[in-house]
């Protein structure tokens, strides 16, 4: 699902227009993104949740040329879904 879906199923279901549904995504992610630049974490219950994870510095290798490279410490963004997403995936692998 893109980001435009999103924005039709929600203006489709609550009869908005197509620009105000768009706003109230974007709102909603630039939300997700401000909180999580501050280093707090987003928690949406029965989805999942953001944190910001610090991975170290370490020792990589250059697929091209084989050459070992410093791969320098870093924020990433780590999502841990919750538990009724967890369910309903592991009912569909059966």
């Amino acid at each position: 699902m893109k980001k435009k879906d999103l924005v039709e199923y929600l203006a489709k279901t609550y009869s908005l227009p197509f620009h105000t549904a768009n706003k109230i995504v974007s709102v909603f992610f630039d939300n997700i993104i401000d909180t999580l630049k501050k280093g707090e974490e987003v928690q949406l219950r029965g989805f999942g949740s953001f944190r910001i994870r610090k991975r170290k510095e370490r020792l990589g290798r250059n697929p091209k040329t084989g050459q070992k490279v410093n791969v320098p410490s870093k924020r990433v963004i780590y999502f841990k879904q919750g538990k009724e997403i967890y369910g309903s995936l592991k009912r569909l692998k059966k």
